[in-house]
C-alpha cells in the first residue's frame, strides 16, 4: 500500500527531491508504462497545489493520444505541433505558459486551464509523449517547477 506524503510546497527545491522520492517508489520494479503514467499523474495531482490536471498524452500513430490522467475528461488526440502539448513534443523541450490564451492555437479542453507547464518524455531518442499540468491561476508553474518535473518523469526510464 502507498501512503500519499504531506509535502511542503513552499519549500520547493526539497518538496520535489520528495516527490520523485515518492515516485520512485511507486514505480520501483514496474516496467509498464502506461501503469506507471497512472501512478504518477496520481501522486502529482495531489501533491502540486493549484492544479486542475495532470496527465500524460502517449504518442500513438504519429500523434499524441490521451493517456493515464487525473482531472476533467480530456481532448482525446492531439497533433504534433498543435497546442502547448504538441508544440512541446514537437520541439522536444518543456514549455511553461503563464496565460494559455495568450498561446496561439491553444487548445481548450477545460475552459477553467489559465496556465500550463508540458515536459516532453524523451527516451533514448525517441519521444514517447509528454506530461501535462494544467492550473486554473494564470502564471502557477515557474523554472523551479519545470526543473522539478523534468527531474521527476526521469523515474519513468
Amino acid at each position: 500500500m502507498f501512503s500519499l506524503p504531506q509535502l511542503d510546497y513552499s519549500q520547493r527545491e526539497s518538496f520535489y527531491d520528495d516527490l520523485r522520492l515518492a515516485a520512485m517508489g511507486l514505480v520501483a520494479g514496474e516496467k509498464q508504462l502506461i501503469a506507471n503514467c497512472a501512478n504518477l499523474s496520481a501522486l502529482i495531482y495531489h501533491s502540486l497545489p493549484d492544479v486542475n490536471w495532470a496527465g500524460f498524452y502517449l504518442m500513438d500513430d504519429g500523434e499524441l493520444v490521451v493517456g493515464p490522467f487525473q482531472g476533467k475528461p480530456a481532448c482525446v488526440r492531439i497533433r504534433l505541433g498543435e497546442g502547448v502539448c504538441g508544440t512541446a513534443a514537437e520541439r522536444r523541450e518543456s514549455l511553461v505558459v503563464d496565460d494559455v490564451d495568450a498561446f496561439p492555437g491553444h487548445i481548450a479542453c477545460d475552459s477553467a486551464s489559465q496556465s500550463e507547464i508540458v515536459i516532453p518524455l524523451v527516451r533514448d531518442g525517441r519521444l514517447l509523449g509528454v506530461l501535462d499540468i494544467d492550473s486554473p491561476h494564470r502564471a502557477r508553474f515557474d523554472e523551479q517547477d519545470r526543473q522539478g518535473l523534468e527531474a521527476l518523469i526521469t523515474v519513468l526510464d
